[in-house]
C-alpha cells in the first residue's frame, strides 16, 4: 500500500466542511440526494474499466492547440483526469495536488491530462488560474466523456440548486444539456488500455496522488 498523502485528504475534508457551512441546508442536502441518486443507479461501474483499451481523441488545450491521446501514448503513459469545472471546489483541489506531483509523475514517463465540458475560454482560465503546467482539455458537449462512460445527466432538481447558488452550468458548458462527467482518473499504458481507474459517483471522493504513481510504477 502506497504511502497516501495526508494533506491531500486534509483538503478534501476542509473543502467539504467548508461548504457544509456555507451553502443552504437545502442545498448540501439536495446535491447529496443527487450523488446518492448516481450511486444508487451504479453509474461509476459502467464506466471505462481496467483492462479496456482507451478510446482516443483529439480536444483543444487552454489555448487551443489539438492533443490527441495516441500521440501522447507514443511518448509513455498517460494520467487521465476528467473534473467538472473550474466551479467545483473538489475538482480544484484535485487539479492543484496533482499539479505539484508532476515531477513524480513525469519520472515514470508519463503525461497528465484533464478534461471537462467547460467552454474553451473557461479552460483556459482554469489553467491560467491555477497555473497547472500540464494539458487542460476542453470536451464540448461530454463528448469523450461520454465515450469513457462518465457522462451523466446532473436531474432537474441539482440542477437549479446548483445554479440557485451561481453555477450556471449552461454558461460554463455552452449548453442547456445539464451533463457532467462523473469523476474519473485513469492512468492508460502504452499499447492504449487502462492499466489502473478510479471512477467516483461521489464527486468529493478523488483518488490520492500517491494511488496514481503506484500504478505507474507498476507499468
Amino acid at each position: 500500500m502506497p504511502t497516501l498523502t495526508s494533506s491531500f485528504q486534509q483538503e478534501l475534508d476542509a473543502t467539504a466542511q467548508h461548504l457544509a457551512s456555507v451553502l443552504p441546508s437545502a442545498a448540501n442536502e439536495t446535491i447529496d440526494a443527487g450523488i446518492a441518486t448516481i450511486q444508487a443507479a451504479g453509474l461509476a461501474q459502467r464506466s471505462l474499466r481496467v483492462g479496456q483499451l482507451a478510446p482516443n481523441f483529439t480536444l483543444a488545450d487552454a489555448v487551443g492547440r489539438p492533443v490527441t491521446l495516441s500521440q501522447l501514448l507514443a511518448d509513455g503513459p498517460v494520467v487521465l483526469v476528467f473534473y467538472r469545472g473550474n466551479w467545483c471546489p473538489y475538482c480544484n483541489v484535485q487539479l492543484r495536488a496533482y499539479n505539484q506531483f508532476l515531477e513524480e509523475f513525469r519520472a515514470h514517463g508519463a503525461t497528465l491530462v484533464a478534461i471537462s465540458p467547460q467552454t474553451p475560454d473557461l479552460t483556459r482560465l482554469t489553467a491560467e488560474e491555477k497555473d497547472l503546467q500540464f494539458p487542460v482539455l476542453s470536451d464540448t458537449g461530454n463528448a469523450v466523456a461520454r465515450q469513457y462512460g462518465l457522462a451523466y445527466q446532473v436531474g432537474e432538481a441539482v440542477y437549479q440548486t446548483l445554479h440557485g447558488v451561481g453555477i450556471d452550468l449552461a454558461a460554463f458548458n455552452g449548453d442547456a444539456s445539464g451533463e457532467l462527467p462523473l469523476t474519473g482518473t485513469f492512468v492508460i499504458a502504452r499499447d492504449g488500455h487502462v492499466a489502473w481507474a478510479a471512477t467516483e459517483a461521489n464527486f468529493k471522493q478523488r483518488p490520492d496522488p500517491a494511488l496514481v504513481l503506484a500504478a505507474l510504477a507498476q507499468l
